[in-house]
């Protein structure tokens, strides 16, 4: 499969809050990483209605960024962006936050 034209085609932004924090991790090249779930929960309009949408997400974030999550509270709200890519394995989605701003 080739790449699309636009390198920016995989990009996601969402408001969520902090679920589940696992324990700091390292990669093999010793690049810290912390694997968390975040929750969001927004009303949106489709199909000429309001619908109330709700998601847990599973989400890993690397680097300076890492050790800033850790940092932070469970239940406090960030507005994030990155990307999405396959999980370990293959199985699921998994957001790769590569940015975070206070709500």
């Amino acid at each position: 499969m080739n790449p699309p034209d636009n390198p920016s085609a995989n990009r996601w932004l969402v408001t969520a809050c902090l679920a589940q924090v696992q324990a700091m991790r390292y990669t093999p090249a010793g690049l810290p990483a912390l694997d968390m779930v975040l929750e969001h929960e927004s009303q949106q309009h489709e199909g000429g209605g309001e619908r109330l949408a709700r998601a847990s997400i599973k989400a890993v974030a690397f680097g300076p960024l890492a050790e800033r999550l850790a940092r932070q509270a469970l239940g406090s709200c960030w507005n994030f962006r990155g990307f999405l890519a396959a999980g370990r394995g293959g199985k699921g989605l998994v957001f790769h936050i590569q940015d975070m701003q206070n709500t």
